[in-house]
């Protein structure tokens, strides 16, 4: 296991209780460079949307956990947030939730020289997506997407 899945997987170890102790969900938590600088970033939700008071309570509560453990290495800037509009699908219940609505597909290659797909998510499994595209079905393999989130309109 990489340094940047071993400090994610303790850090939602870690969050884990605070986020479900105030009735919110973990979306998602990632470590990633940005910049010259290292992110440790945790995105939460509820339903009604996440406000700054509900990410200060978890973020400070956090923040004293990771003070306890130390675990990470380098110096890292800690962010608890809301997931936002583009979220993207990554786990099992993403993907259940998401059933039956629109989609965006960006795959790392073209695909008959397309690498952006929009479509309803009709089905998927551990290795793969399938969406309609206006009558058509389209299936996936998750090593090809690079992203899928829910698709939105402005």
């Amino acid at each position: 296991m990489s340094k940047k899945e071993t400090y994610e997987q303790k850090a939602e170890v870690l969050i884990t209780p605070i986020v479900e102790r105030h009735g919110f969900e973990l979306v998602d938590v990632e470590y990633v460079k940005e910049g010259g600088n290292f992110y440790l970033r945790a995105y939460i939700d509820k339903p009604g949307g996440i406000t700054v008071d509900d990410c200060e309570t978890v973020s400070r509560e956090f923040s004293d956990k990771l003070d306890e453990e130390d675990f990470i290495d380098e110096a890292y800037i800690m962010e608890v947030s809301s997931p936002g509009l583009g979220r993207p699908l990554k786990k099992e219940k993403d993907f259940k939730r998401s059933m039956g609505e629109e989609v965006e597909i960006r795959t790392y290659r073209p695909i008959n020289r397309e690498k952006e797909f929009y479509g309803v998510l009709t089905a998927y499994d551990e290795n793969s997506v399938t969406i309609d595209c206006e009558g058509e079905e389209k299936t996936f393999q998750k090593t090809d997407i690079a992203l899928i989130r829910l698709a939105f309109d402005f």
